[in-house]
This record gives C-alpha cells, structure tokens and sequence, in this order.
C-alpha cells in the first residue's frame, strides 16, 4: 500500500507513522527548506528533534511545493492508495487538490483528513488543536478534583485518538474499495473522537441528565475504586464488583462492612462513596504501595501502582515482553528509543522499519525512480523552489 502523508506535527503523522510500521511504503511530504514545524521541536539530541524522529519513523521523505508543483503532485496520486492530511479545511480545496480533485485522477484514492471540528459544520474553518478538542469535547470539565480548574490531559490524547481513528477508517475504506473498487474520503474531527474518548462518561448525562463534574481519580459509577494513598505513595484499585468487594473487606478484617446497609449494592457504595473512601484510605495508610499490591494480586484484584515514566520504560512487562519501546537508528544522532505501537499481531506484526527521513532525503528516489524524471529536470525544480 502506498501512502502520501501531508500531516504536519502530530495526529496526521501519527496515522501515517502507524501504517509504516505496518508494512505500507509511506512517503513524507514537506515544505522545500523548513520541513514539518515539528523538525523544531523539543526533546532534542544533538540539535535534531527526537519528536519528528518518533512520529516520522517507517517513512521516506521528499519536499514539494504545492503551489509550485501542483502538476507534480498529481502525477504522484495517479499511483498511491492512500492520502493523509490535517491541514485546515479549505487549505487544500484553495490549492486546488482537495479530494473532490485528487478523485478525478485516481478514483481508487482513499483520502484522509484530520482536523479539529471535521470538515462540515459551522465550526469547520476554525483552528483546533489537541487542547481545544480537549476543552470543547468535556474532557477537560471532567479532569481533575473536586473544586479543582478545569484540567488538560497530561499528554495529546486527542491527537492520538485522531490518528488511530483516522488508521481504523482508512482500513476499512480499503476493504470498501477491495470490493467496490471505489475510494473515499475518511474525515476525522479532534473533538468527535475526543467525544468518543468520553463515552462512559457522557452516558451517565444521557440516561439520568446528571450532569458529570471532576472527579479525581474516583469512578464516576463504582465503588469503591480509584486512588488510595499508603504509606510511601499511591496506587490505583478497583473492588466494586460483589465479589472483589468482599474480598477487599476481609483484606480490611472489616467483615461488618458486608452487613453496612450503606454499602450493600454498587449504587450504594457511589452514593456513599466518600464515607466509604475513608473508611478504605485509613487501612490503607497503614501500608506501603507493594505490601497493598503483594497482597491484593494474589487474590484476583484489579490494583496498579502510579508508575512514573521511567518505571514504565524499565518495567518487564511493559518495556520487556510487550516491546514498547523500540529503537530507530537515525543517520545523524544514532540510535534513538521511540514509543512503539500497541498493535500485537501473530503473522504481521506491526515494526520499526526506518528512522525518520532526512528533510528531502529520497526526492532523487521518488522523482526519478518512480516518477522517471530526468536529472535535467530535477535541477530545475530545486532551482525553482518546487523541491
């Protein structure tokens, strides 16, 4: 499958980074001379964005100038599968190649757009970025604690949640085709698949018209459940289940708790949840974080820790058997770690398989390999500033 990636920084480059390490021959399009914005950003090793490297692996790159190049843009669609972009709408319809365009010369095309509202609607040609598809999606307005502001996820779900929604519509737009022969366009919005991120929660306001407030890092409808403090940290458990809720109350040698008019039904225990917390949070003082999880895993709890960055990388499980943590060897600064995928697969296992191309690194490649044009050629459009 031969992709064309247009996206800039995250949610777009992403999607596109995904469908590399799957095994499709993904080609990075950027600006001749400033290259994707995110060429700039931190972290940084040896002046050279680990960033751009993470989300730009498993990909070949080339520049071109839409403007200038137009005609050799649309000599590049006649023969790729998918397009991915998350320009504002409007700024590819203004160039003349949006999808309603690039159709005419490839019918079969598959074309993805991410931005922040979608493409239709009145909120359509407004900026959004991940913070704004946060606030306006209710994200934000459920994030924190009680009394607390309103509070941003600690790292883009959105953007993340954008980039996997827009793999999943573009996989199924190619069995669409695989039967019809057709392309499409898949249009993804930061806000809906924020919305769609929320769901739980916006279920509690369409049935009971409740509406949901910040909450800590309780349940919004269990109990108990959430995060506990110990002795030496915190950790995070859930036992409303009946059955995991007597076994939290003999754990506790608090067996009376089963008889607590208050808190004999899941329903109960919410409404008296903070009676029950503190009830919980008192045992659980009286212990440090493993002697809490070393005794409740045995028993079938569902109990975590709050592992910091460092402790996800180095944990066996996480950073060891599951392998997500992957490693690129990039031609300026070496080798360098990378978040991997999530995606396990028995035959086609999802892999690493380049760094993050050099800015323009494979135009000689594509240009002239692929596209067959000529040296001579070539010279001009880099005199020109189309590549």
């Amino acid at each position: 499958m031969k992709v064309l990636d247009l996206g800039r920084v995250l949610s777009a480059p992403f999607c596109a980074a995904m469908l590399g390490d799957m095994g499709a021959d993904v080609v990075k399009i950027e600006q001749p001379e400033k290259g994707d914005d995110s060429r700039g950003f931190m972290p940084r090793k040896d002046d050279v964005s680990t960033y751009f490297i993470n989300f730009n692996r498993s990909k070949r790159g080339i520049t071109l100038d839409l403007k200038k190049g137009k005609e050799v843009f649309l000599e590049l669609i006649k023969n790729v599968d998918v397009v991915v972009e998350n320009f504002r709408p409007g700024v590819m319809k203004k160039l003349g190649l949006d999808y309603a365009e690039l159709k005419k010369v490839n019918p079969r095309l598959i074309y993805a757009a991410i931005s922040g509202f979608g493409q239709t609607g009145p909120y359509a040609h407004r900026a959004g970025y991940d913070t704004m598809a946060q606030a306006m999606s209710g994200i934000m307005s459920v994030t924190g604690f009680p009394g607390s502001e309103p509070t941003r996820c600690g790292a883009s779900v959105a953007d993340i949640m954008g980039g996997l929604q827009a793999v999943i519509g573009i996989l199924a737009a190619l069995r669409y085709r695989e039967k019809t022969g057709e392309g499409q366009m898949v249009d993804i919005s930061l806000v809906d698949v924020s919305v769609v991120g929320l769901s739980s929660v916006n279920q509690v306001y369409l049935t009971s018209g409740r509406v949901p407030l910040r909450n800590g890092n309780s349940y919004e409808s269990s109990a108990p459940g959430g995060g506990y403090h110990t002795k030496d940290g915190y950790f995070i458990m859930n036992g409303s289940a009946p059955k995991f809720w007597g076994i939290l109350c003999n754990a506790m040698k608090k067996p009376e708790l089963l008889e607590d008019p208050r808190f004999a039904t899941n329903a109960l225990r919410v409404t008296h949840k903070k009676e029950l917390d503190a009830i919980v949070t008192a045992w659980t003082k009286t212990m440090t974080t493993d002697e809490i999880i070393n005794l409740l895993l045995p028993l079938g709890f569902a109990v975590a820790p709050v592992m910091t960055i460092d402790q996800v990388v180095a944990d066996p499980h996480i950073g060891g058997v599951r392998q997500m943590f992957g490693e690129v060897n990039h031609p300026q600064i070496g080798k360098i770690r990378v978040t991997n995928q999530a995606v396990k697969m028995s035959a086609t296992n999802p892999e690493i398989r380049r760094s993050s191309p050099l800015l323009g690194e494979h135009n000689k490649d594509v240009y002239q390999g692929e596209l067959g044009l000529s040296e001579e050629r070539l010279a001009d459009m880099r005199r020109d500033g189309i590549i």
